[in-house]
């Protein structure tokens, strides 16, 4: 407890000895000194972090009093102060820098704290007391910063992708996919290795993105299953010393019923504490995810390039003036700002690989920035899809460039390979490109048929269905 009081300062003590602590803060020495230790950036845990520590103090402090461990007037005020911490009333608290003690020991001790005293005011106590209400005893009770932080990231992360990425995901998803519909009677040329192919739909471009992102709401969901499973029951090694047998059941049981999301105790408390394996499978389906996204912004972008010396065969919203020299010009701004979350979410990707490496033994040591790398891309790829759709693909237009082309591109040739040979549809094709004539007047005069079969054959509708060409030139 706080022996010495200024207007501005109070003095605890710790096994290292005395600190001054701010006289109205909720957090005691080991915050205030981990603050000291670690001023190197200005990344805090984010609201989704604190929100799942609450949760689990607040769930924690329940099962304890249920199963006799705490007395259920202390629990009460815990539970209360919990809450509130889980609601973001005391987020100002929560002071200390990502990069600080590799196991969190430091965020979870700042929860412990603000918890105790805000949970011994509620009893009418002092703000800092430390009675009846003990940081350690009661609001750590039964737990242990190495199984309280792993567990914070999982249920945090699992939040996220819950309420946040998977409705973002169906949001981009249902925008392609009436695009997909809408464009699907525009017929253009395919282009694989940036040159001219096949003909293909507008509309089948546009599906393909669809089925990315329908995929990409699987893997996400695989990031939810291998997140479920938390190490609470553990605490310091694995081996759940000082815990009760029913202890971290009846808390996962408790979390799940109150937040919604489900989480149930790990099966191997070792692999569990002594690995993020968890965190870098569910980063790996968010850089998949990425690398989606990034294509199709990408695609969209070069679709949409010109207007006049580019493939211009969309038009993108016109959200802002693209430049602040060139009258005019717009720029594809809200694809490159999802390209630039991609690029960001697979370096997070790359962090959090290094970070899945650093468990030594019994502990991994790279728990804080492993998960606000973890969070920032689930939060990014959240937010930049459902801008995505909304600002960019509700209101592409499809131009005239694309129909206009088909009939010029050469690869309109390949229907013609299986009724006059892939050498002879291939001497036409060059004759075409190099007299700058196209693929029918060229094989009008090179072979037998009619005008009537190069209509049949050379019927780009034809082209763009599995079966059709050979069905039409037999």
């Amino acid at each position: 407890m706080a022996e010495e009081t200024t207007a501005r300062t109070r003095v605890e003590r710790d096994s290292l000895g005395e600190l001054n602590v701010p006289a109205e803060a909720y957090y005691g020495v080991q915050t205030m000194r981990a603050h000291h230790n670690f001023p190197i950036s200005d990344l805090r845990f984010p609201r989704r972090f604190i929100r799942a520590l609450g949760e689990i103090k607040g769930a924690a402090a329940q099962v304890n009093s249920d199963l006799g461990l705490i007395d259920s007037h202390l629990a009460d005020a815990i539970v209360a102060a919990a809450t509130e911490v889980a609601d973001g009333k005391l987020d100002d608290e929560f002071i200390l820098d990502i990069f600080q003690t590799g196991s969190g020991t430091s965020t979870n001790m700042n929860a412990n704290e603000v918890i105790a005293s805000r949970a011994n005011e509620i009893l009418g106590k002092e703000r800092n007391s430390t009675t009846p209400v003990h940081k350690n005893d009661h609001v750590n009770a039964g737990q242990s910063s190495n199984d309280v932080i792993p567990t914070a990231i999982h249920l945090s992360a699992l939040a996220a992708i819950v309420e946040d990425l998977l409705p973002a995901l169906d949001r981009l998803h249902a925008s392609l996919l009436a695009k997909s519909e809408e464009f699907m009677p525009i017929i253009k040329t395919g282009r694989t290795h940036l040159q001219d192919a096949t003909p293909i739909r507008l509309g089948q471009e546009f599906l393909g993105y669809a089925g990315q992102i329908e995929r990409g709401k699987d893997r996400a969901r695989v990031a939810i299953n291998e997140l479920r499973e938390v190490a609470l029951g553990g605490t310091a090694v694995g081996t759940g010393i000082n815990t009760h047998p029913e202890f971290s059941k009846r808390v996962c049981a408790l979390i799940s019923k109150q937040s919604g999301v489900e989480i149930v105790e790990s099966t191997n408390h070792f692999q569990a504490q002594s690995t993020l394996d968890g965190v870098v499978a569910a980063s790996g389906a968010l850089k998949t995810i990425a690398v989606s996204l990034l294509k199709i912004a990408n695609d969209i972008r070069w679709l949409g390039s010109g207007p006049r010396a580019g493939i211009g065969e969309l038009e993108l919203p016109a959200v802002q003036p693209g430049s602040s020299i060139m009258p005019g010009k717009v720029n594809p701004v809200i694809a490159e700002s999802v390209a630039m979350v991609c690029a960001q979410v697979i370096g997070n990707d790359v962090t959090i690989n290094i970070a899945g490496q650093s468990g030594n033994f019994e502990l991994n040591v790279m728990m804080p920035v492993a998960s606000y790398n973890l969070l920032q891309s689930i939060e990014l790829l959240a937010t930049s899809c459902s801008n995505f759709a909304e600002q960019c693909i509700d209101g592409l237009t499809a131009t005239t460039r694309g129909p206009e082309m088909v009939e010029k591109g050469l690869m309109i040739g390949t229907a013609l390979a299986p009724i006059v040979g892939y050498d002879a549809a291939a001497a036409i094709a060059k004759e075409a490109a190099k007299s700058g004539r196209t693929i029918r007047e060229v094989a009008r005069e090179q072979t037998d048929l009619s005008d009537e079969e190069l209509d049949r054959v050379l019927d780009p509708s034809q082209m763009t269905e599995p079966g059709t060409t050979l069905a039409a030139g037999g």
